[in-house]
């Protein structure tokens, strides 16, 4: 049934996109979900993951520096706070934050509850139970960790961990009480069958949310040759994660670009947010462009 969304003929996309919005509407209400980002720390990451300009494996020019300080983190959500977003992510390159980065980032969130939206949230590579539970005591509400890609395939992708890596941190994060924020990257030469793949290990995991992410091939990557995703696979793709994973929030991320003027079509297709704003190491799409277009949707009161 999923490898047949995706392989959907055009005559009939209006079709599946009607079906995965009718399922949407089963769990969630019109209110787009949207969230925003701070790249917190950036570069000189050990890992090789082929798609990633922070990795030192790579020759991508992104700027390197260490965790930025809490005053200038506060700047930004405050920043986010002034937006009808409900999540405000703080992310870190590496293979995992140091116990001491843990520690400050637990006091900075500990001393700045949300009273109100955007609740905080994370993604701070590989840490153990106990340190996300000192995150989750302190006020974070959700952990971000990426599947990447389908287990048969990320050896394709990432040589440094493996699979079982990363569905161990979920894990972690999952029993230290962590709503999970969990997805991955399509277009780097995966399969159909292994989208496939990907989406229903995210419903056997059981997560929160699923950021769908599309290939940015970005200068001085490994996977800087490969072809951007076409806009219909991409809304194919977005109805297949939505239909394999009905009571997940969908959310389309970096990439979304590559479906230029069917972007608004993201909600017919199933998903039910979004980021906005800029991505970790790229500009995103102008936010004043993004909070119009949901006013056009009507999925914003004008006044916001």
């Amino acid at each position: 049934m999923a490898i047949q969304v995706l392989t959907t003929p055009r005559e009939y996309l209006w079709d599946i996109l009607s079906a995965a919005s009718m399922m949407k509407r089963n769990y969630f209400d019109d209110h787009p979900l949207l969230c925003t980002i701070i790249n917190a720390k950036s570069g000189a990451c050990p890992e090789d993951c082929a798609f990633c300009s922070q990795s030192r494996h790579h020759s991508t020019g992104v700027p390197s520096y260490s965790l930025k300080p809490t005053v200038e983190i506060l700047r930004a959500r405050d920043v986010s706070a002034r937006l009808p977003v409900q999540h405000f992510g703080v992310v870190t390159s590496g293979r995992r934050l140091s116990r001491r980065e843990v520690s400050t980032l637990a006091e900075m969130i500990g001393s700045h509850p949300p009273k109100s939206p955007p609740a905080w949230c994370a993604s701070l590579g590989a840490l153990p139970e106990d340190e996300l539970r000192e995150l989750k005591q302190a006020g974070l509400k959700r952990f971000h960790h990426n599947l990447e890609t389908a287990a048969s395939y990320f050896c394709q992708i990432c040589t440094t961990h493996n699979f079982d890596d990363r569905v161990r941190t979920i894990q972690n994060a999952q029993r230290a009480g962590l709503e999970i924020c969990s997805g991955g990257i399509l277009g780097m030469g995966e399969s159909l069958r292994q989208r496939v793949e990907l989406a229903c290990t995210l419903h056997e995991l059981e997560v929160n949310s699923i950021p769908i992410n599309f290939l940015i091939p970005l200068p001085g990557t490994r996977l800087q040759s490969l072809s951007p995703i076409r806009p219909l696979e991409a809304l194919l793709a977005v109805a297949m994660f939505r239909l394999t994973n009905p009571r997940a929030e969908i959310k389309v991320c970096a990439g979304r670009v590559h479906l230029r003027d069917l972007q608004s079509l993201i909600f017919a297709a199933g998903a039910n947010g979004m980021m906005i704003g800029d991505l970790l190491t790229v500009a995103g799409r102008n936010v004043a462009e993004d909070l119009q277009m949901l006013r056009d949707l009507e999925l914003l009161p004008d006044e916001e």
